[in-house]
């Protein structure tokens, strides 16, 4: 350990004293002399918890401390940046300690090493990508370690630090700025290009959770209508800058058999014999182990309300907060699950018990929440893709909503948006927007207009294009961005023509200003090609998605979600033989449900689904195609929720299927239903309501037929 003295000396004596107190070992003690982060040492962030056990949720400021500096940079004991080789504890990169404290695991070479130092070589910005516990951070902290041995480390601890943390580096001849989990500096006041291109000469090295970066990768790029590229333009343009290194979460033989060599730590050996089922790095992070503890405290008598207060924490990283919550903000939060799963049934321990074992380092890695009393509280990263998570509950959303900022509830409405669902990604993006959160007024209009509002959003957004042409110009590529959204909105509200003839003006100017290959003219195509066959010229379609499928094709490979959305709009608006279409319907059906990042709940997916349903009404097949949009119908709800446009949809061609095989008691039901519920989302004169208008009233004609 460097030989360096804690900073602010009085301070010093109460933090190191209460670990001494506490009972924690010499290597934790060290590390918290050593490091700092401003007046508390919280932004090491999952060392000095893991490190510091019971100390997680019993610090409390001394008196007179002031506030936690959420603004900080890691600094040494005297104040110092630090140099990457006096770094020396992986944990102070963001690494999850492994068992047993004191000394780290030896490293395991990962196969991705010579790629990341290859990407090194030739990239300013390199960003790892891999699940939880993978093993990102080491391997990106042992490569920078050697390459960068005399380079200011500077890893800002909060999104708030991160100015400062881009000034610093700019400045220094040799810098790395350090951005373990990117997803926490994205967003409101996060990284932006221009940040990004001031760090000339300055190395960024980032990691990221693979879902995470999935919400900027195939899953947004999969939306069939681009309603929402935009709404998430600024952070896919920034990480397109980025040398992607992917690392898997289960080792490779080579990288077994290389951890072999290193059994006689009984922590590495411990890891191997847990066979494939769990990646080595992910046993020694102790993820198996911590997710089963959770699970376990469910149970009467053993931690439930500990058990409530993690599942409260967890939601909300899940609802897109990035910062940590505070121990009230859970005391409060947490009471909703606690109930829901038994309440007094269960014996809860008290609060304070609960906080204790939350935190507490379990396995001596980590514990379920990392942080402390001065910083707050964030669920372990591993938690978050448990299986069996459902949608965030309404009361965790509510009581969230009600208690953030504006930039906070930025970054809520966006995921909200991306996950769906849209009356919550309205009701946070407006809090965002009235609370003057810079960039907040597009994705606002994009999600009033995909909840079922598309005149509203286009006069929205008529103002905002409007507005960014006075101050920046009609080509101006923020300019084009609201320009798309208008157009695409005034399609949607019924105007096809010039919906495709806002497409044909806009796509002039981006292939000019973006270039033909860039996502937003490609994007721009699709929707030509698309409003054009709405607008009663399939032929014409066909060739510009011709045309647009043998670009994508070239740009992006033939997995790629954009090129299957091609592929279904080429195969819906050309004329064929119906079991042709059929048949290669079904082969993009089954091609979508095995892209990685796609699956059978993905909106392409399930827009797929939609087209095979809506082929067999064609083809004269009603009960198939009855019995299609009701499983749609109920997978659409669970995915997206039952007041999603596209539910409506599957209700209303649902119920066109019942009609047509002389079911009209059900279809009436079923329109009656859905007209009443429709009226309270979208707006008036919403052509879902027309459609179940019409449909009712045909089925009130008296030559209509009655099932009896």
């Amino acid at each position: 350990m460097s030989a360096l003295l804690l900073r602010g000396s009085g301070r010093a004596r109460g933090w190191v004293g209460y670990l001494g107190a506490v009972g924690l070992g010499a290597g934790a003690v060290a590390l918290a002399t050593v490091w700092t982060s401003g007046p508390w040492a919280a932004g090491i962030g999952a060392a000095v918890t893991a490190l510091s056990g019971l100390a997680a949720e019993r610090m409390r400021p001394e008196e007179g401390a002031g506030a936690l500096g959420a603004g900080e940079v890691l600094r040494t004991a005297g104040g110092r940046i630090p140099l990457l080789r006096d770094v020396d504890r992986p944990e102070l990169a963001g690494v999850h300690p492994a068992e047993a404290p004191g000394t780290p695991p030896a490293y395991i070479e990962r196969d991705a090493e010579p790629r990341l130092r290859s990407a090194l070589e030739h990239s300013r910005f390199v960003l790892v990508v891999g699940e939880s516990t993978a093993g990102k951070t080491r391997l990106a902290y042992e490569v920078a370690r050697t390459r960068y041995p005399r380079h200011t480390f500077v890893r800002p601890l909060s999104r708030t630090a991160l100015p400062e943390a881009v000034r610093i580096a700019a400045r220094r001849r040799r810098a790395v700025l350090w951005l373990d989990d990117l997803e926490d500096y994205l967003g409101a006041g996060g990284l932006t290009a221009a940040q990004l291109a001031a760090l000339d000469p300055a190395v960024t090295i980032a990691t990221i959770r693979v879902q995470e970066y999935r919400r900027y990768d195939a899953r947004e790029e999969s939306r069939l209508t681009g309603s929402d590229r935009d709404a998430w333009r600024a952070q896919r343009d920034l990480l397109q800058q980025a040398h992607v290194i992917r690392l898997p979460r289960h080792w490779s033989e080579r990288e077994r058999r290389r951890a072999a060599a290193h059994q006689g730590d009984p922590r590495i050996g411990a890891a191997l014999r847990a066979g494939e089922r769990f990646g080595v790095a992910e046993v020694l992070a102790a993820g198996p182990e911590l997710l089963a503890s959770w699970e376990n405290g469910w149970a009467p008598g053993a931690n439930p309300r500990g058990a409530a207060v993690v599942a409260a924490a967890v939601d909300c990283r899940r609802a897109g907060l990035r910062r940590p919550v505070s121990r009230e903000w859970l005391r409060e939060l947490h009471a909703p699950y606690l109930a829901a799963r038994g309440g007094g049934d269960l014996q809860p321990e008290p609060f304070a018990e609960a906080m204790d074992w939350a935190c507490v380092a379990a396995y001596a890695t980590s514990g379920l929440l990392i942080g402390n009393y001065g910083a707050g509280f964030t669920a372990f990263d591993y938690l978050l893709n448990a299986p069996g998570h459902g949608p965030v509950p309404d009361h965790l959303w509510r009581g969230l909503l009600a208690r953030v900022e504006p930039a906070d509830a930025y970054d809520m409405g966006l995921v909200a948006h991306q996950d769906g669902r849209l009356a919550r990604a309205v009701e946070a993006l407006d809090l965002a927007a009235r609370g003057g959160v810079p960039g907040a007024e597009l994705p606002l209009a994009i999600a009033i207009g995909d909840s079922g509002k598309p005149s509203r959003a286009a006069a929205d957004l008529a103002g905002i294009a409007r507005r960014r042409t006075d101050r920046l110009g009609p080509r101006h590529p923020d300019t084009l961005a609201a320009r798309h959204q208008l157009a695409f909105f005034v399609g949607e509200s019924g105007n096809l023509r010039a919906a495709a003839a806002r497409f044909a003006e806009l796509l002039t100017d981006a292939g000019e200003v973006l270039g033909p290959d860039h996502p937003d003219t490609l994007a721009a195509r699709h929707q030509l090609a698309y409003f054009t066959g709405e607008a009663g010229d399939p032929r014409a379609a066909v060739r510009q998605l011709e045309a647009l499928l043998a670009d994508r094709l070239r740009v992006h490979g033939p997995g790629h979600p954009q090129v299957l959305a091609t592929r279904r709009g080429l195969i819906w608006f050309r004329p064929g033989d119906p079991a042709d279409t059929e048949r290669e319907l079904a082969q993009l059906l089954a091609e979508a449900e095995a892209v990685e990042g796609i699956g059978p709940d993905d909106p392409h997916t399930l827009a797929i689904r939609g087209s095979r349903a809506a082929l067999a009404a064609r083809a004269g097949r009603t009960a198939e195609a009855a019995e299609a949009w009701a499983a749609l119908t109920a997978d659409r709800t669970r995915v997206l929720g039952s007041d999603h446009p596209h539910v409506f949809y599957s209700r209303l061609e649902w119920a066109r299927a019942l009609t047509a095989q002389g079911r009209t008691a059900e279809a009436r039901a079923l329109l009656t239903g859905a007209l009443e519920r429709a009226r309270s989302v979208l707006e008036p004169g919403h052509r879902h309501l027309r459609t179940a208008r019409e449909l009712l009233a045909r089925l009130a004609d008296p030559a209509g037929r009655e099932d009896s």
